[in-house]
């Protein structure tokens, strides 16, 4: 059993390593991995250098965090809630975020830094509505609630988008569009650092908690009976996890499904506590996401797909599969 474990992290971290170097050899200009290394260290081809270095290096790390971060943010969700099927997208984060960056490009907000903010302030709002509507007086707090609450706050997210777009300019639209749909196209090393102390931060918090959500695992009242305060803990966690796929809207728009195939692909790769389950979902999501984004700036280029449709591909069909085997 250990053997199968030390294999199973090999094999997750080999996977990322090898993702991340196509990203960063792939592209309009080519790079011979052998080139790589020149190229980072900055002794080889001044121009190879720029494009590794100040192009795909960033973009390739932000894409690794975001997939971190949704993945861990999704496997911590499935397990407060419960549920396979729930996704990080599902409760009301992507539509706050929505929300948030779209009234600041309708205002004329020019900075990335100003867009970021006002996306993490809005996920970080709606996640607070959509708990504060699914706790009922005198009683904990109701998965089935949240559920209901973030549809009904993302639907409400939508009519004040569709109101913020009326009568903004069509560049402004455009922008707005673009980002809803996700990308790391307008990668920087700010954004990287930013997205990257939100990870270590919540992402740390639900990894030190995740002996928690292996009790919440066995019921409310087995988990009460161990001296676990349920609501408490699962409101706790479903805040954190709620906050770091903010952080990962903020960062890159809406990249939906991640949060939801990622910690299905770890449980099938023999994960089942908790904490192996978050940390190999965060691996796993890099793995994928940096695959997606090469994907995305690749397979029509000069054109580039936006990150949200591609990933929503591998998605979409692997739902409708999980939906059909939990009705079955």
């Amino acid at each position: 059993m250990r053997s199968a474990g030390w294999t199973q992290w090999a094999g997750a971290i080999a996977a990322l390593t090898i993702a991340l170097a196509l990203a960063l050899a792939v592209g309009a200009v080519p790079v011979p991995l052998t080139a790589l290394r020149e190229a980072l260290t900055g002794t080889g081809d001044p121009m190879v250098a720029a494009v590794v270095r100040d192009l795909r290096a960033p973009r390739a790390l932000l894409a690794a965090l975001v997939g971190a971060g949704l993945g861990l943010s999704g496997g911590a969700l499935q397990g407060t809630l419960r549920n396979p099927l729930a996704e990080p997208y599902l409760l009301g984060v992507s539509g706050g975020a929505a929300v948030g960056a779209v009234i600041a490009m309708a205002a004329g907000a020019a900075h990335p830094a100003l867009v970021t903010g006002s996306a993490f302030l809005g996920a970080a709002l709606a996640t607070l509505v959509v708990a504060l509507l699914a706790r009922a007086p005198g009683r904990p707090t109701d998965t089935r609630l949240l559920v209901m609450a973030g549809v009904v706050v993302g639907a409400f997210a939508n009519a004040v988008i569709m109101v913020a777009l009326a009568d903004a300019p069509p560049d402004r639209v455009r922008g707005a569009l673009w980002w809803m749909m996700g990308s790391v196209a307008e990668a920087s090393w700010d954004a990287v650092a930013r997205t990257g102390m939100a990870l270590a931060a919540l992402g740390g918090a639900l990894l030190w908690w995740a002996r928690d959500l292996d009790v919440l695992a066995l019921g409310e009242e087995p988990a009460a009976a161990l001296g676990v305060d349920v609501d408490r803990t699962a409101r706790r966690i479903f805040l954190a996890a709620s906050w770091l796929a903010a952080a990962t809207v903020a960062a890159a728009g809406l990249v939906g499904f991640v949060g939801l195939v990622v910690p299905a692909v770890a449980r099938a790769a023999g994960a089942r506590t908790h904490r192996r389950l978050l940390a190999l979902s965060a691996l796993v999501g890099a793995t994928l996401l940096v695959l997606a984004d090469l994907a995305a700036r690749t397979a029509r280029a000069p054109a580039e797909l936006p990150l949200g449709a591609v990933t929503a591909l591998v998605g979409v069909p692997f739902f409708l599969h999980r939906l059909r085997r939990v009705a079955g």
